[in-house]
């Protein structure tokens, strides 16, 4: 068994008795089969009862993914500040940390720092400093400076802040850079100096990621509506995974359905490939336009030679 100090035991108590709700909800939104979950409201802190409870938790751990995770926190209203730091706690102390519970852990820590943080926070407020008081309650009193292995961050932040487009982002490998750093990292990265760097790092690259996905959103948007002004009804968006002659209609209902889906996430997934597309089709129509559907094109022309008459 595991030896533990009395102080452990109240603190291992206090985290197992905040986190017991979430986990339970996690077990029955994930139909995960474990046991009934030793804390209880007779739960009672001990050396026995606390590593009881630690290898129930630990068994739910396994069972959940980091995107598991993800969704289950942006949807349910368990996820305050309190739990979230129980949640942190909770990772970082485990004697032996999967590489899963790095990627929680990593996800963890944006997540609360983006909950903690005032939401107009600029960029250049964004300093180390800063965020190691925002992460105090978790890390304890810290005074960060960029380790040496992690001085590459700041050139992947600087190539980010050049795109333009998401497709700019998600083709140039730059989020993949970042995972690959963490992946080396191993256990360096449980070092406050370097879970610091990277929750910076990693809200920054979130927050380029959020605001060149709505660009490309708006963009579909407003070419839509400049294709229907046109008198275009129906675009190819094969290259999108959608058919050769897709209703504008529908396409700005998608649009709609996909500001919700991205809500909070980032990743080069299937959707996001998808949004990169049709954007690109949506610029394709908007320049080939008259070519690909004259008799659209014809109309429009003649319905402006009308009115130009009747002036």
């Amino acid at each position: 068994m595991t030896p533990f100090t009395q102080a452990s035991v109240e603190d291992q108590g206090i985290t197992f008795t905040a986190l017991q709700p979430m986990y339970a909800a996690l077990v029955r939104e994930f139909v995960i089969e474990v046991s009934t979950c030793p804390v209880d409201e007779e739960f009672s802190p001990s050396p026995e009862s606390v590593e009881q409870a630690s290898a129930w938790f630990d068994q739910v751990d396994t069972h959940i993914q980091v995107h598991q995770l993800r969704q289950f926190l942006q949807t349910t209203p368990l996820a305050n500040e309190a739990v979230l730091r129980h949640l942190l706690i909770h990772h970082m102390k485990k004697a032996a940390k999967a590489t899963s519970d790095r990627d929680k852990t990593d996800f963890l820590l944006v997540q609360y720092f983006s909950l903690c943080a005032p939401s107009g926070l600029e960029d250049a407020d964004l300093d180390l400093d800063y965020v190691a008081q925002v992460l105090e309650p978790v890390l304890g009193p810290q005074e960060p400076t960029l380790p040496t292995w992690l001085t590459s961050l700041e050139t992947i932040l600087q190539s980010a802040a050049r795109c333009r487009r998401l497709s700019e982002l998600l083709h140039s490998g730059i989020l993949e850079q970042g995972r690959k750093l963490k992946t080396q990292a191993a256990a360096r990265y449980f070092e406050p100096s370097a879970m610091i760097a990277f929750a910076r790092f990693s809200f920054l690259i979130r927050r380029t990621f959020f605001r060149l996905m709505h660009d490309d959103l708006n963009a579909i948007q407003d070419g839509l509506r400049e294709l229907e002004r046109r008198g275009v009804a129906t675009i190819d968006c094969r290259r999108a995974q959608f058919s050769a002659d897709e209703p504008i209609a529908r396409l700005r209902m998608i649009c709609q359905s996909w500001k919700v889906m991205f809500h909070a996430e980032y990743s080069s997934g299937q959707p996001l490939r998808m949004l990169v597309d049709l954007r690109a089709a949506v610029d394709d129509a908007l320049q080939n336009g008259a070519r690909k559907n004259p008799q659209a094109a014809n109309a429009a022309a003649a319905a402006k030679s009308s009115g130009t008459a009747k002036k």
